[in-house]
């Protein structure tokens, strides 16, 4: 490389910053697949691109464009395949890479100048290798720092149109003033020397990846600030619901017990057969309103009945063992809030279901040392796509998928564990909550009681 290369960073450079800044999202968001398959995967993506801008390299203002764009669509491709994000959300964080990925390489190319130029040190390749290792750590270094902390949210982010428009507006008004001077020096806003140059884009793309993030942080803030009331007005829904089954299931069963007792008062002075029958499936037809479950835990007992009744009309079975008493420690309204969520679930998941002996859930509550666990399972037909470890809601998601984070929040809450998993054509919810108070060491683990 001679002194005259230096006004020109070579397509490589450009490459390896691609593939780097696509790794450290990949690490901050969701990988698809496994290490290894992502590391091969992705070196494919960085040897095409490297292939690519190789052979593009020093092209003409319009094909430069052009080729920018087929760049970009690369690696929109392979951040899409490899997260497995919907398109949407792939497009916002693929334009975040690529800014992320521009800034990378032209600092690390202005301050390779600098050195050579101003500072006098060699150009040979060890300079070279000691800029390019040391500026890529410290950038990408500091980005992975500050982006790891938003690594939930970033999995769980839903975007409208409009938050998508801003981000891909502002990375193209970023790039386009970045390269305004390569691409005419008459302009108000172009360099005319190669130290300005640099410095104009280096500057511009420093501005984009901190507008960007600043403007993820934002985003990431506002969804946390509506999931939270969206939660307090679900949360508080559930009590009015609870409430309302409370007095429901009071009131039926005092109407089932009236008229038992007329039933037993109109047997005792009829004496025709068929009166006797047709009180007889008078008897059993309102029998299936009686509350049968009798758990030990009141609030448990009234969400079971309550949702059993809803069972029976959508003709769903439900089978229930659970020691209620157990599961005395936990306040009424996180009780309810958990049970809730999750037989709304189960009973949303088997209604789908054509085949009438499959329309099944069972519920088990039990202890195993210093633990409880609890279990809903249903049968599941419909594909199931996990995101952060909870099902993947097939709605809108800015207006459903609360059940889950709630069940969730409540687990946390307890310092208990939750899992989620399709098994055998089953799905199963699985909760172990560890007992409040001194408990004897008694060498299980959560692992071991689960």
């Amino acid at each position: 490389m001679t002194a005259a290369d230096l006004g020109h960073t070579p397509g490589l450079y450009y490459a390896l910053s691609y593939w780097l800044s696509l790794s450290v999202f990949l690490a901050v968001t969701r990988r698809r697949f496994a290490l290894g398959r992502t590391a091969a995967i992705s070196a494919l993506f960085f040897l095409a691109l490297a292939a690519f801008m190789h052979l593009t390299d020093g092209v003409g203002s319009w094909l430069f464009v052009l080729c920018m764009l087929v760049i970009f669509g690369i690696q929109f491709l392979a951040f899409l395949y490899l997260s497995g994000f919907g398109w949407r959300k792939a497009l916002y964080f693929s334009m975040r890479i690529f800014i992320l990925g521009e800034f990378a390489a032209s600092f690390e190319w202005q301050m390779y100048y600098y050195g050579v130029t101003s500072l006098g040190m060699p150009m040979n390749a060890a300079t070279g290798l000691l800029f390019l290792v040391g500026i890529h750590a410290l950038v990408y270094g500091v980005v992975f720092a500050m982006e790891r902390h938003y690594r939930e949210q970033n999995g769980e982010l839903t975007l409208s149109g409009r938050e998508l428009a801003v981000v891909m507006l502002l990375g193209f008004l970023i790039f386009l003033l970045s390269n305004l001077s390569f691409a005419s020096a008459n302009t108000p806003f172009s360099g005319r020397y190669e130290r300005d140059i640099f410095a104009i884009r280096t500057l511009a793309d420093l501005c984009g990846v901190g507008l960007m993030l600043a403007y993820h942080i934002q985003l990431c803030e506002m969804h946390a600030r509506l999931e939270r009331e969206y939660l307090r007005k679900l949360l508080h829904m559930q009590k009015e619901s609870y409430r309302v089954s409370t007095e429901s299931v009071e009131l039926i069963n005092r109407k089932y017990h009236d008229l038992k007792h007329h039933i037993r008062i109109l047997r005792s002075e009829l004496g025709s057969e068929d009166k006797l029958r047709y009180l007889d499936e008078l008897e059993r037809d309102i029998r299936s309103y009686e509350a049968q479950n009798k758990t030990g835990n009141k609030v448990l007992d009234t969400l079971l009945t309550a949702k059993s009744l809803t069972c029976q009309d959508l003709g769903i079975t439900v089978t229930c063992v659970a020691d209620g008493k157990e599961l005395d420690f936990m306040k009424p309204t996180d009780l309810s809030v958990l049970f809730g969520n999750a037989l709304d679930n189960a009973i949303e998941s088997v209604e789908k279901i054509a085949d009438p002996d499959k329309r099944l859930i069972h519920i088990s509550v039990s202890r195993r040392k210093a633990f409880v666990r609890i279990r809903v399972e249903n049968c599941c037909e419909e594909e199931v796509r996990f995101e952060a470890g909870l099902p993947a809601t097939r709605k809108d998601a800015r207006y459903h998928g609360y059940g889950m984070k709630s069940i969730r929040s409540i687990v946390e809450k307890y310092e208990g564990s939750m899992t989620v998993k399709i098994q055998n054509g089953w799905f199963e919810l699985r909760v172990l909550l560890p007992l409040p108070g001194p408990v004897e060491d008694d060498g299980v683990s959560a692992e071991a009681a689960e």
